[in-house]
């Protein structure tokens, strides 16, 4: 049977054990079916540094969390054995070397990862760790930015340029890609153009307001099909309003419903991994941005555990 957080009615939740809600650790329990992992790595940032602080914010932000999910109608921590790994320590100095680093331990990890960074870097090992077990996965991204940038001031390793190196390696379903949240002002109109190519569709903020959460569901179920799914979230695909706890934020994007909505949204189809990231709390106000990433990577343990149930 699995071993689930720490019981609320005999320890107060602002007492207890540090990690994700309250869960055991790795170490405690074995074997484990979904691991809750953080990579504190924020040395790709191209504007507010701070996201390495974000896996311990956005455990304590998850203090609140309880054992069923109504919305997703699942007990997570009950059908399925999930377990803190703790954190990935790499390099902060050495970008290259902590790709390394993150790729090799999500590879040794058995068990389907969600991932709290640190910044959007960290997105390519997590790729190709899950891309070994699966071949090429179907990503959906939600994020304010494309993230697919060339380069930064000529580094090919960054916060903005991810994907476009994951498609380059092969590693993505290129048949199978969308940015979901996107807005703001670009570069210039190649951005899209470059990104197009890449193999990319794009709904914008703007249109998960327009067309509504069903419509943009049905949209990326389609895409998605019974591909292997990758879901990959920059917290800052919420406006400021829902998450001032970001490295660069940008006005108009979606509230915190919307995101929960289309995740929840994404149940049945095969997901095999996710990140939350760019959680940066000393922008944040009263844990505003760490409550909201918490409750997004409860929902995708909650779809994880969902296919053990099925």
């Amino acid at each position: 049977m699995p071993r689930g957080p720490v019981d609320a009615a005999r320890v107060p939740r602002f007492a207890g054990p540090a990690t994700f809600a309250r869960l055991p650790r790795l170490d405690e329990v074995g074997d484990t079916d979904i691991a809750i992992v953080g990579v504190p790595f924020d040395a790709g940032v191209s504007y507010r540094p701070g996201a390495r602080f974000g896996p311990a914010a956005v455990r304590e932000g998850s203090r609140l969390l309880r054992p069923y999910n109504p919305a997703l109608d699942v007990s997570p921590f009950a059908g399925s054995q999930v377990a803190d790994a703790g954190d990935i320590a790499c390099n902060p100095f050495d970008i290259g070397e902590a790709i390394e680093t993150i790729e090799h331990t999500a590879d040794s990890l058995q068990a389907r990862l969600v991932t709290i960074g640190g910044d959007h870097t960290i997105a390519l090992p997590l790729l190709r760790a899950v891309a070994k077990r699966h071949g090429p996965v179907a990503l959906v991204h939600f994020d304010a930015h494309l993230d697919t940038w060339d380069t930064y001031f000529g580094a090919e390793y960054t916060h903005g340029t991810p994907f476009r190196r994951a498609v380059e390696e092969g590693i993505l379903d290129t048949e199978a890609l969308s940015h979901v949240g996107t807005r703001g002002p670009l570069y210039g109109k190649r951005d899209l153009a470059e990104d197009r190519r890449l193999g990319f569709g794009v709904i914008t903020s703007s249109d998960v307001m327009r067309r509504g959460v069903v419509e943009v569901v049905d949209a990326l179920r389609q895409r998605i099909g019974a591909r292997p799914l990758y879901l990959s979230i920059d917290i800052d695909v919420l406006d400021p309003a829902h998450a001032p706890g970001t490295g660069t934020p940008e006005a108009g994007g979606l509230t915190s419903r919307e995101l929960l909505e289309i995740l929840r949204g994404l149940a049945g189809c095969n997901l095999v991994g996710a990140d939350v990231v760019e959680v940066a709390p000393a922008y944040d106000h009263a844990e505003i941005t760490s409550i909201a990433a918490a409750h997004v990577a409860y929902d995708l343990i909650s779809l994880l555990a969902l296919q053990d149930v099925t």
